[in-house]
């Protein structure tokens, strides 16, 4: 065990947070989403659901401040303005957790696809709301 990091950060999810580097992003993923077969690292976290890893993630990584859209979430096909349940907490999490609170911009389904396939990693949780996919880009500590 140790202090002051949340549980569900397990050891592999930890290791791969500390090796990303400036700039690198992680997603967060629902159980639907096709982690495996996009190439990334996969960690599994099928006990936990996306909001409660983004919140546990947060606390540890720091978002980039040196782009505009350090967090970007997959819009509803057919449906772009639309904000999801997870959506909606997402935002509400990095506004109560980030360094670098940020409103969470939206990218097209396949547009999201493909920047998740240059992502270093993806962690697969067991999130059964529709849309609950999130990238991050990982900042710098001042």
């Amino acid at each position: 065990m140790l202090r002051n990091i949340n549980p569900i950060l397990c050891p592999n999810l930890l290791h791969a947070l500390r090796a990303m580097g400036h700039g690198d992003e992680i997603v967060i993923a629902d159980a639907n989403f096709p982690a495996t077969s996009l190439g990334p690292l996969c960690i599994r976290a099928d006990g936990s659901n996306a909001s409660e890893i983004l919140r546990a993630v947060l606390q540890v990584m720091p978002l980039d401040s040196f782009v505009p859209d350090p967090a970007l979430t997959m819009q509803v096909v057919d449906e772009p303005s639309a904000v999801p349940e997870a959506v909606a907490d997402f935002a509400k999490i990095i506004g109560e957790e980030a360094d670098n609170p940020v409103h969470p911009q939206s990218l097209e389904r396949f547009a999201f696809y493909e920047r998740a396939a240059s992502a270093f990693a993806v962690v697969q949780t067991g999130e059964k709301r529709l849309y609950g996919n999130i990238i991050l880009k990982k900042g710098v500590i001042g």
